[in-house]
């Protein structure tokens, strides 16, 4: 991921201000609530230490995915879940943004 590019930001811009405002406000229980409850933010089954937060507004149900590193959550990107199954591309996805992380941060370091 290039330095000026911020998956979730891109995201937030490509949906409503209703929706955005809900996005900002589960994300923030994130960071204020010691136990966020598991309807907000839980582990991906399968994955490598993935997790999905996720915000229903209406019938839309947005999904942003995340990882730990030390004690810092660090989101990958989001996008709106359509169908039962969460597809396995926006996981992958998560999954290449957290390999490739490490990478980045050195970079942004500099």
């Amino acid at each position: 991921m290039a330095n000026d590019q911020c998956p979730v930001e891109d995201f937030l811009s490509t949906i409503s201000s209703k929706a955005a405002q809900k996005v900002a406000w589960v994300l923030r229980l994130l960071v204020q609530l010691e136990k966020v409850p598991a309807q907000y933010f839980c582990k991906m089954e399968g994955t490598d230490d993935i997790w999905e937060c996720r915000i229903k507004l209406g019938s839309d149900i947005y999904r942003i995915f995340a990882f730990w590193d030390a004690n810092e959550i660090i989101l990958t990107h989001g996008f709106i879940k359509k169908s039962q199954k969460t597809p396995r591309r926006e996981i992958e996805r998560a999954e290449e943004y957290k390999k490739n992380y490490p990478h980045s941060k050195k970079i942004d370091n500099r």
